[in-house]
């Protein structure tokens, strides 16, 4: 065993929510200087595709299908790609011979998880506050469900024998960013406040729209990074480059936009002095894992409102302010976003609060449940690779 690499398998995508968890924990694994061999299954258009092979693990599309909780006509046929995808999936399983299965959610992990349950131990773990349709299926069938939060335990606790709490996991070198370095790639000034505005890994129009009314009265105040969302998701990046064209200087040097933050985000996150996004699970949990100060605005209709519910646990600890989508006009984001870039003392201190709920060592903790249940000799580990707990 001692040559033979751990095979784990990763299953999980979707949404940037269920694929930076995944990340983070492979390149905690890596950071142990383990022999690996993992692979990832997942759909074949799904943002996990690309996001696997920028990071250098092999990847097998399988078929997907949706899984909805209202009425679609498109069900039937989302229905029949379940058991298809979960016989290809079981061909890619057996074939890999992993030692663990790592999900992360998703309806793409289903099939996944459903084919490598009677071949290898699972571990399915939840991101949001409560538990999503694919983590209740998966968990029937896992060994160990983890959570991000312990008020998320409570309810696990009913659905399985074996819950842990491990936190959101957040890549480590999130935290190795230079904040001069992100404020020349953009060509920001350091005397000027930094926002930094994400609607996740699609963008968010109703954000877009929003500060596209706000320009350009807010930047007399402060500089904007505008994420938003690929061309494939919206055409909002078309629009608001246009606008950005038509500002006078030199307020169009502190406006810039882009559809999409790759590796220069730990360098975003360092120059970034206030954060005004969605409340997904990964965003609050980079949030907390920097101690960013934030304005979140929950995706309405978000299954279970899990995303006002991943929002509270920042805003109920004065981390964040959490403000309904209804309510966000751009008259109140305008007298918000100006009275919190104007006072630096507050933002230190929510950024401040927000560190204080983080899990920073919510990868290892993955990382050893997942060596725990792959049953990994402890001859491959050093005495600094063992969690605490």
């Amino acid at each position: 065993m001692s040559d033979d690499p751990l095979r784990i398998i990763i299953a999980g995508g979707g949404t940037g929510g269920h694929v930076l968890p995944a990340l983070a924990v492979m390149e905690e694994l890596r950071a142990r200087d383990l022999a690996l061999q993992p692979l990832w299954i997942g759909s074949t258009t799904g943002v996990e595709r690309e996001s696997a092979q920028r990071a250098g693990i092999p990847y097998q599309a399988i078929a997907t299908g949706k899984l909805r909780r209202y009425l679609s006509i498109q069900t039937p046929v989302d229905a029949a790609r379940i058991p298809l995808g979960a016989v290809q999936a079981w061909q890619h399983v057996r074939r890999h011979r992993p030692h663990v299965v790592l999900s992360t959610g998703g309806f793409v992990s289903v099939p996944t998880v459903l084919a490598a349950s009677r071949l290898a131990p699972v571990l399915t773990h939840e991101q949001t506050a409560i538990l999503g349709l694919a983590t209740r299926l998966n968990a029937r069938l896992a060994e160990v469900l983890a959570v991000s939060y312990d008020e998320t335990a409570a309810v696990a606790a009913s659905r399985h024998q074996r819950v842990v709490v491990t936190g959101n996991p957040v890549r480590a070198s999130l935290r190795l960013g230079d904040a001069s370095r992100g404020r020349a790639q953009f060509g920001f000034t350091e005397g000027l406040p930094l926002l930094y505005v994400t609607g996740g890994a699609r963008g968010a129009t109703p954000l877009n729209e929003r500060i596209a009314a706000l320009l350009p009265n807010l930047l007399h105040q402060c500089q904007i990074l505008h994420q938003t969302g690929p061309a494939s998701a919206n055409a909002d990046a078309a629009h608001l480059a246009r606008l950005r064209h038509n500002l006078p200087e030199p307020l169009r040097s502190r406006y810039h936009v882009v559809e999409f933050v790759r590796d220069e985000l730990p360098d975003v996150y360092a120059a970034t002095d206030l954060v005004l996004s969605r409340a997904g699970a990964g965003t609050v949990a980079e949030l907390a894992y920097l101690g960013k100060p934030a304005v979140l605005i929950p995706l309405p209709g978000a299954g279970g409102d899990e995303q006002t519910r991943n929002g509270r646990i920042l805003a109920e600890a004065g981390a964040a302010i959490l403000l309904p989508q209804d309510e966000a006009t751009p008259e109140r984001l305008r007298e918000m976003l100006g009275s919190l870039v104007g006072d630096r003392k507050r933002l230190e201190d929510m950024g401040q609060r927000a560190q204080r709920i983080g899990r920073p060592d919510a990868a290892a903790r993955l990382a050893d449940e997942l060596l725990r249940l792959a049953r990994w000799d402890n001859r491959h580990l050093t005495p600094r690779q063992h969690s605490p707990g």
